[in-house]
């Protein structure tokens, strides 16, 4: 069995581009992007006026929902804070038509007087009956009196209602406000507080923990020093007990030679 034929024609990039002959460009050079047709000084300018035109036209248009809004508040306003307006016309609307009233009623009993008078004249009997009907229309005015009082009080309660509920109601909100601002200052009251509690407490650990350390390091220096003095005393008495054993251990060899000495003199 041969072995496999692995080998692969190489062929040279550079001699099979030129044998190919020049590449026709799809995309644009860069001649052309240098050469791009460019929007001249006054078109530029004319595009800007356009974009600034569009933001005052957006600024103009919130303007005009601003104002809308502005409307519909004092409309709102006007309502809530009109409504004791509202009641006092009605009141003067209604005191208005009862002056009028009265005024018919009094022209009426004139008329009735005037009439009473030319009838009595006539005759005895006759003025003896119009006194009894006459008796009898003061007590049906009386009665008539008596029920139109009636309804101006219920009309003036029914008018003064709606006045003191919006008085009340407007007392109430005003209660509240003032509620929410005294809590809202107390809140900020109390944090204010913690944070100079806080502040002072901080500042304190900081000043005691300064003096610690300090305590601390001269402490340190203190023991520190006393260990260097021990040291220095004891390498003191180390270094005379050194010298004490040095002497003797010099007379001692001083005495042997001596000794030595004399004992060869006498042999």
């Amino acid at each position: 069995m041969g072995k496999r034929d692995n080998r692969v024609a190489y062929i040279n990039p550079i001699a099979a581009a030129r044998a190919r002959g020049p590449v026709q460009n799809s995309g644009p050079t860069i001649q052309d992007y240098l050469s791009r047709p460019r929007p001249t000084w006054e078109e530029l300018k004319e595009q800007l006026e356009k974009k600034k035109k569009g933001s005052r036209a957006l600024a103009d248009f919130e303007d005009k929902m601003n104002e809308k809004w502005r409307k519909e508040l004092a409309k709102n306003r006007e309502k809530l804070l009109g409504g004791s307006d509202k009641d006092k016309e009605k009141d003067k609307k209604t005191s208005d038509k009862e002056k009028e009233e009265k005024r018919d009623k009094k022209e009426k009993k004139k008329k009735e007087k005037k009439k009473f008078n030319r009838h009595s004249s006539s005759s005895s009997s006759s003025s003896s009956s119009d006194s009894s009907s006459s008796s009898s229309s003061e007590s049906e005015d009386e009665d008539e009196k008596k029920s139109m009082k009636k309804k101006r009080k219920r009309k003036k309660t029914s008018t003064r209602r709606p006045s003191e509920s919006s008085e009340e109601e407007s007392d109430a909100e005003s209660k509240k406000r003032k509620r929410m601002k005294e809590e809202v200052d107390k809140d900020k009251d109390e944090k204010a507080r913690r944070k100079k509690r806080k502040a002072e407490r901080s500042h304190k650990d900081s000043s005691s923990e300064w003096s610690a350390d300090s305590d601390g390091e001269e402490m340190t220096e203190a023991k520190k020093k006393k260990r260097s003095s021990e040291e220095k005393e004891k390498f003191a008495d180390k270094s005379k007990k050194k010298r004490k054993k040095k002497h003797k251990k010099h007379g001692r060899k001083k005495k042997k030679k001596t000794a030595s000495q004399s004992d060869s003199e006498l042999d």
